[in-house]
Formats: C-alpha cells, structure tokens, sequence
C-alpha cells in the first residue's frame, strides 16, 4: 500500500500524535473510512496515500450514512479527545483545547470559539466592536441556550471539503480534530466549505439519523467554531463572516 509522509519540523508536541489518535478513534466507530496510520514521530506521520477520483451521488450517499454512524459512536464527554489522548488537540497548524465538559454549551464557548477571538483581533481580522458581539453569544452558548438533548458525538472536528477525499471505494477522511462534540457542527464545516454533493450526503445522513428540529437554522452557531479559527489567520473577511454568524445566532433567542 502507498504512503504519504507529511512532515514539520517545528511540530509541537502530540502534533501528529493526535492526528493519529484522533483517526483511529474515528476508524474504531466502522462508519465514515479514514486514512490508515502505518507511522508516527515527533515531526512526521506516514498515512495511506488516497488516489482521489470524482465525486458521485452514490459515493455522497454513502459517506452520508456512514458519517451518521460515526456520529451514533460517540465520546465520553463534550470535549473529551480520543481515549488515552492527554491534553489538547490541533485543528490546522493552531492548538485548541480538549477539555472533557458535562454540558455541549459551555464547552462550545470556551474551548471552541472564545480561544481564537483574542488572536483575530490582535491580528487585525476582527474588530473589537466585532469581538463584543462574539461575546455576547459565547455568553448565551455558555448559558446553556443551545443545549439540548444529544449525547456527545464523535466528531471529526475540522471536516471541511478538502478533508473528505473521494476514491474508488469512497470517502476517505483525513486531518482530523477529533473529539466528543454535537453532531451538527461537522456537518454545519461541510456546509461552510461546499462539500460535493451536499445535500445528497445531509439526505443520507438523515435518513440514517434524524436531525433534531430546526437544525438549517443552527447552522451559523456551528459555524463559529471555524469562523473563529480562520478569523484567527485568514484574513478580514472571515472576522466579518464570524460576526454575522454571531449576529444571526443572537437573532434566534
């Protein structure tokens, strides 16, 4: 089988042992595949290498239900990483928090959204003005305005469209965040980023597992969490997206 070995020099510590904790967790719960893990060092892991083919309706609808399933798996605790996994994880390049929480609101706020503000701001892509209005909804999330009742799901965590590969026997997913969250923000990342074929894998994954009530309207309240993260490096134009999603996330309460 064909490697691809990815490689930084200035890896922190558990960089890439945390990818690859965080996808075999994934892989345990038999729904959405990943990539298989052959080696992992301080400053490099050797991964399958996925020969990416185009996208089908068949494939979406099948990554769809097995997504579900992967979902259906869940954690031991809102921000709990994978089992046997200490300490924080990485989405992208930048630390966050992996902090097992009892309630999805608090641990949203505080562990998802709220880290990333002071970085966005001190990198000029948000204002402060902006940042207020972050505020006052991380202080409603943490409230528990949002909280419902969905146990932990086993999230891959940073599950935009250039982590979803597809190949001849389906998707494959890489780069994982992972850890125990609500189901509805991996899928509200997919949506972020245009994955192919969305609606038919959102149609498979319902079908698979009912949605709760009002889910399309949740999506800018899932959407935070990456707003935020790329608010922090990405440039103006997501400080701005961050603050409407925030603004309209305050418009439903």
């Amino acid at each position: 089988m064909e490697r691809y070995v990815k490689t930084r020099a200035d890896a922190p510590d558990g960089f890439f042992a945390a990818e690859a904790a965080g996808l075999r967790w994934l892989a345990d719960a038999g729904g959405a595949a990943t990539a298989r893990v052959f080696d992992v060092r301080h400053d490099r892991i050797a991964l399958e290498r996925i020969a990416e083919v185009a996208p089908t309706v068949a494939a979406a609808t099948a990554f769809g239900t097995a997504l579900a399933a992967t979902h259906a798996a869940g954690a031991e605790a809102f921000g709990s990483p994978p089992p046997g996994w200490r300490g924080g994880i990485f989405i992208g390049r930048r630390p966050q928090p992996a902090d097992p929480t009892p309630s999805w609101g608090a641990f949203y706020a505080a562990q998802r959204v709220e880290p990333f503000v002071p970085i966005a701001v001190a990198a000029g892509n948000l204002s402060s003005t902006g940042a207020e209005v972050v505020a006052r909804a991380c202080a409603l999330i943490a409230d528990g305005a949002f909280d419902d009742d969905e146990p932990p799901a086993r999230l891959h965590g940073d599950l935009w469209a250039g982590n979803v590969l597809w190949s001849s026997g389906g998707v494959v997913l890489i780069d994982p965040a992972a850890h125990g969250g609500h189901r509805e923000t991996d899928l509200a990342m997919l949506a972020l980023f245009g994955c192919p074929f969305l609606d038919e894998v959102l149609a498979a994954y319902d079908r698979a597992r009912p949605l709760g009530a009002g889910w399309r309207e949740r999506v800018p309240l899932h959407q935070l969490h990456p707003l935020a993260v790329h608010a922090a490096g990405h440039g103006p134009s997501y400080g701005r997206a961050l603050v409407d999603a925030a603004g309209r996330m305050l418009g439903l309460r």
